[in-house]
């Protein structure tokens, strides 16, 4: 199944439609750490991430992990895990995945600059939860949960993330 999405808001997959945020910096085929812009491109969806304290295991064809409070993404790009999960405390520039807000309650990891990952290229890409008003993230793609977990029932190992030029 191929997910699209067309800036500036709007994510389908087969006959359904919705809204969703994008990166403060629009969409770029030139992504790079910090922009703040959304990859253009195809993306595999790689696994779910999920708050157990907050929600059940959404369902999915898709691997599914529970979060831990130490997780982690680094995101700095000179250090050898860049672009990669970790357990915090971690030295280096680092995302924590366990959030205060709601943002992080379900992650689906996208395989973007992940296979090989190359420096400065953009880390922590991910489709979580959108902020209420659907105020523009960092660089990933963020939908209302209720939404993102009716996406997640149709999705599996094939599915991949396509983000167009407006």
């Amino acid at each position: 199944m191929e997910i699209i999405v067309r800036p500036p808001q709007t994510l389908s997959w087969k006959t359904t439609k919705v809204r969703c945020a994008i990166g403060r910096g629009g969409v770029s085929a030139d992504k790079m750490e910090g922009d703040g812009a959304t990859p253009i491109g195809t993306f595999p969806l790689r696994r779910v991430l999920y708050r157990a304290d907050r929600l059940e295991p959404p369902q999915s064809g898709l691997a599914v992990r529970a979060l831990g409070a130490d997780d982690g993404w680094c995101d700095e790009p000179t250090n050898a895990f860049y672009n990669r999960p970790v357990r915090l405390p971690f030295p280096a520039g680092h995302e924590v995945l366990w959030r205060d807000d709601n943002v992080y309650d379900v992650i689906v990891e996208l395989g973007y600059n992940d296979d090989p990952v190359r420096p400065d290229l953009g880390s922590a890409i991910f489709m979580h939860v959108a902020r209420p008003g659907y105020d523009p993230t960092e660089g990933c793609v963020a939908l209302a949960l209720e939404d993102l977990l009716d996406l997640l029932r149709h999705c599996d190992d094939q599915t991949v993330l396509s983000v167009t030029s407006p």
